[in-house]
C-alpha cells in the first residue's frame, strides 16, 4: 500500500444509472427460469455480488446447479442496454473535481471487462481515473458484501487505506467497506433511501453525484488529509 489519499467509487449504480436496468434484467432471467420473483425484492438484492444474487432472492431450497444459467442469462438481458447507458448528474464532473484535488481515483467495479468496458464510455472521464478493477481483481470475483474488490482497487492504485474514503449507493457497499472500515459515502441515486444507507454504515448520505459535487469540500472527501 502506498500513502496517496484517494476516492473509491462503485460505478453500477453510483456513477452510471443502471440499478433497475440491472433489476429488470434479473427479473427476466427468473421467470426465463420459472422463477416469479417481484422487481422490487430484486431491486433490493442489486449491489449484491452476481455469484450471490441467486441463493439470496431463491433460498438454499433452489437448485444450485441452475445458478450459473440464471447468471449468463441477466447478462444477456443486460447487454442489451449496453449502448444506451447514462451517467448520473453530476458524475463525470465528481471525478474530475476529485482528481483535480488531489485525490487519486479509483473505479471500484465488479463488473467483468466487457461490462467495465462499456461503464468508463458512459463515463467518458478517463483522464480523471488512475485505476478501475474488475471481477478478474479479486479472488471472489468482487462479490459483496465481502471486501475483495476494495482490497484489490487499493492494491492496484497505492491508495492508503488509512486516507480513503469509498462511495457507493447501497448497502451491500456500505458493509464492505465497513469490513474494511473504510468510509463510506452513500448515494441515493440506486434507490435505497437515506436511513437504509446510514444503518448499514455509511457516514453521510447525499442523493447523486451532483448533491456530492456541491457539497464536496466540506464532505468525508474534502476532509481527507
Amino acid at each position: 500500500m502506498g500513502e496517496r489519499r484517494g476516492v473509491l467509487f462503485d460505478v453500477d449504480g453510483t456513477l452510471v444509472d443502471t440499478t433497475y436496468l440491472h433489476a429488470v434484467s434479473w427479473w427476466s432471467a427468473l421467470r426465463e427460469y420459472g422463477h416469479d420473483v417481484p422487481m422490487a425484492v430484486i431491486h433490493r438484492a442489486v449491489g449484491m455480488g452476481g455469484d450471490r444474487i441467486p441463493g439470496h432472492l431463491l433460498g438454499d431450497d433452489r437448485d444450485p446447479a441452475q445458478d450459473d444459467a440464471l447468471r449468463e442469462a441477466h447478462k444477456a438481458f443486460y447487454a442489451r442496454y449496453r449502448d444506451d447507458l447514462r451517467p448520473l448528474p453530476g458524475a463525470r464532473e465528481l471525478l474530475f473535481a476529485c482528481a483535480e484535488r488531489g485525490l487519486t481515483v479509483v473505479l471500484a467495479s465488479s463488473a467483468d471487462a466487457e461490462e467495465l468496458a462499456a461503464l468508463r464510455a458512459a463515463l467518458d472521464a478517463d483522464d480523471a481515473i488512475t485505476a478501475a478493477t474488475s471481477s478478474a481483481d479479486a479472488p471472489e470475483g468482487g462479490s459483496k458484501p465481502a471486501p475483495d474488490i476494495l482490497e484489490a482497487a487499493l492494491a492496484q492504485s497505492g491508495v492508503d487505506p488509512a486516507r480513503a474514503v469509498f462511495v457507493g449507493d447501497s448497502v451491500w457497499d456500505a458493509a464492505a467497506a465497513g469490513r474494511l472500515d473504510l468510509p463510506c459515502i452513500g448515494l441515493t441515486c440506486g434507490g435505497t433511501c437515506k436511513s437504509e444507507l446510514a444503518g448499514a454504515g455509511a457516514v453521510a448520505v447525499y442523493d447523486d453525484p451532483a448533491a456530492l459535487l456541491a457539497l464536496l469540500d466540506e464532505s468525508p472527501l474534502g476532509l481527507l488529509r
